[in-house]
């Protein structure tokens, strides 16, 4: 079935067709062991992984978003505890707060780069936290503040010093969303550290549009903890210690070997991929900085960079006239997404939390002005060049 567009926002069928017969020839000696569930294939993805982000242990689950409710299982998030996060994020990132009986207290995002804001973050916690006994206490809620959930959105990793730093202070546990940023790496205390491996536990994803896809659903959480990376291996398999002998109360969340088959293919090619978005960004920003756009339509753009802080899962720009242009880029056949349209604090859902329009203006304000434009390792310069003249055309006409 062919798609609508010309350009879509990514294109998987081109990333295809560069490894598909090892991609096969993976697939097929799955199949012939029959073993799908937790086997072989799993077992040196894992290693693989863990070997790649230098983290003691990886652990192989279904999704990102269990990989964000285990980590918080394992490190005993419940009732009358708090999560400190941002609002602005994939809606699994507070959800795997809330299905726990726990209460995220949202922080507003730096506008610049959409993350959760470093310097905010300090500012709740010194401004509204008490410590007691050890524990944090959030004299507002009266709840005990036990975790800090940063997220390394759109391939751009977070202020990790200032964050490890805070946790330290105010003893927080780190579990790090890296759904969108595997690849990404900074400097932090002076050593470089892969996105989801300065904090307690770091969660991937491997849909398929992630710079490291699988086949389906598919994800993995990263510790150093021997303890942390045991109880995670449990609570994927309904808290089993042994066969049919349950320590936890787990959940079914086992990384089946095929998914796994295909991400150790992909994961060859992951540095080269990461290497190509960035180069993909940087042409971005020079035509759009060559084409007068910003100032001018366009409100800002990514910062250009080619170290690999940012991999660029998702290349987003900001214009007042968002929904006007995804319409007009839509008629020209060029695929763009909104991430996010609405914050996750003015959710119908978590009504209950009492946020209103207003509380996280900069969250507010990107939700209202992103826009993501197609950007993948296969996306030539033709293209860029047709979806900025495109850009052109709409602002200037």
């Amino acid at each position: 079935m062919s798609s609508p567009y010309k350009i879509p926002i990514v294109d998987l069928r081109a990333q295809y067709a560069e490894m598909r017969a090892e991609v096969l020839s993976a697939i097929d000696e799955v199949v012939e062991t029959q073993q799908f569930i937790l086997g072989p294939a799993v077992s040196r993805l894992e290693t693989q992984m863990a070997a790649y982000l230098n983290s003691r242990h990886a652990i192989g689950v279904a999704s990102g978003s269990d990989a964000l409710l285990l980590a918080l299982m394992a490190l005993r998030i419940g009732p009358g505890d708090a999560v400190l996060t941002t609002p602005f994020t994939f809606f699994s990132t507070v959800s795997s707060i809330t299905r726990l009986g726990a209460t995220p207290l949202f922080i507003d995002i730096d506008i610049r780069d959409y993350l959760l804001s470093a310097a905010a973050t300090e500012q709740f916690l010194v401004e509204r936290c008490r410590m007691s006994d050890g524990v944090t206490m959030d004299s507002k809620t009266g709840l005990r503040v036990k975790a800090l959930l940063p997220v390394h959105l759109f391939g751009q990793s977070a202020a990790m010093n200032e964050f490890v730093n805070l946790a330290r202070k105010f003893q927080l546990r780190i579990v790090e969303d890296v759904a969108q940023a595997c690849g990404s790496r900074l400097e932090v205390h002076g050593a470089v550290k892969f996105a989801g491996t300065s904090g307690d536990i770091g969660c991937f994803s491997f849909f398929p549009s992630k710079n490291l896809g699988a086949f389906g659903d598919a994800g993995m959480v990263s510790t150093d903890s021997r303890d942390l990376a045991t109880q995670l291996g449990m609570l994927r398999t309904h808290g089993e210690s042994a066969k049919y002998h349950h320590d936890l109360t787990g959940i079914n969340s086992r990384l089946d070997s095929i998914q796994a088959a295909v991400l150790s293919i992909k994961l060859k090619y992951l540095e080269t991929w990461c290497e190509r978005r960035i180069e993909r960004a940087t042409i971005y920003h020079r035509l759009l900085t060559t084409s007068r756009l910003i100032g001018d339509g366009v409100v800002a753009i990514p910062t250009a960079s080619m170290a690999k802080s940012h991999v660029f899962n998702n290349y987003v720009i900001r214009t007042e006239r968002r929904d006007a242009l995804k319409q007009f880029l839509t008629e020209q056949r060029i695929q763009s997404e909104i991430y996010y349209p609405v914050p996750l604090h003015l959710q119908k859902c978590f009504a209950d939390l009492r946020y209103q329009t207003g509380d996280f203006p900069q969250a507010e304000l990107a939700a209202c002005e992103v826009l993501a434009l197609p950007l993948y390792p296969e996306l030539t310069l033709d293209q860029q060049e047709f979806i900025v003249e495109k850009l052109q055309l709409f602002f200037r006409r």
